[in-house]
């Protein structure tokens, strides 16, 4: 099937299909079926069958999937296999917590610097990552191969350092922001509003209460 046909519903329960392989591979488990994985999961069968024929299938009937086959195609569709390189832009809370999380490094994701224009902080290291001035950005883009920039800069700065990096050759913007950034050029944004997930939750308690 064409990449570009698959739904971002299915492309966005990938991660967690990688997860939870993650999580069999450390229990030595050689092989599972739809119907153990929808179990673990709670997603049918069915729709796990139908996400995964987007990509090939994988399994085999009688037998299942094998668990370390499958983990490793879907590392491959997710790009794991591509090392990007990442830069942090606001060194702040949020800037330091994605700087120290080791799992990224460990999904091939790897940081190369951190930027800020706080003169107090240029110089710092964060995780033995130097932070490095926001006004250095274009050169240091210019130098080095950077593929995703990580945003987490005060909401209204975002429009101003994502069309500066994005102008600078960055393709892919994670965007930390309150604001759902939308830009003219040819570069992946993927939003994160962290306080949905809490409403969510918020929203399913109040049903219980």
């Amino acid at each position: 099937m064409d990449r570009k046909k698959v739904s971002m519903a299915v492309v966005k329960r990938l991660p967690r299909y990688y997860r939870y392989l993650s999580d069999l591979l450390k229990l030595d488990t050689i092989r599972i079926s739809s119907r153990e994985l929808s179990e673990r999961m709670g997603i049918t069968a069915s729709q796990i069958r139908q996400d995964l024929n987007c990509f090939g299938g994988f399994g085999q009937q009688g037998y299942g999937y094998n668990v370390e086959l499958l983990y490793k195609e879907i590392g491959k569709i997710l790009g794991l296999e591509n090392n990007y390189k990442t830069v942090i832009i606001g060194a702040g809370n949020m800037g330091r917590a994605l700087a120290n999380y080791e799992n990224f490094e460990r999904r091939g994701y790897r940081l190369a610097a951190i930027f800020d224009v706080n003169t107090e902080l240029i110089g710092k290291k964060i995780n033995n990552i130097e932070i490095r001035h926001f006004d250095t950005i274009e050169e240091y883009l210019k130098l080095n191969h950077i593929d995703i920039a990580m945003i987490t800069v005060p909401f209204e700065k975002t429009p101003e350092v994502a069309d500066r990096v994005a102008r600078a050759g960055i393709k892919g913007l994670w965007n930390f922001s309150p604001m759902d950034l939308k830009l003219p050029y040819n570069v992946v944004i993927e939003n994160v509003h962290l306080s949905d997930g809490l409403m969510v939750l918020g929203y399913r308690l109040n049903e219980i209460l």
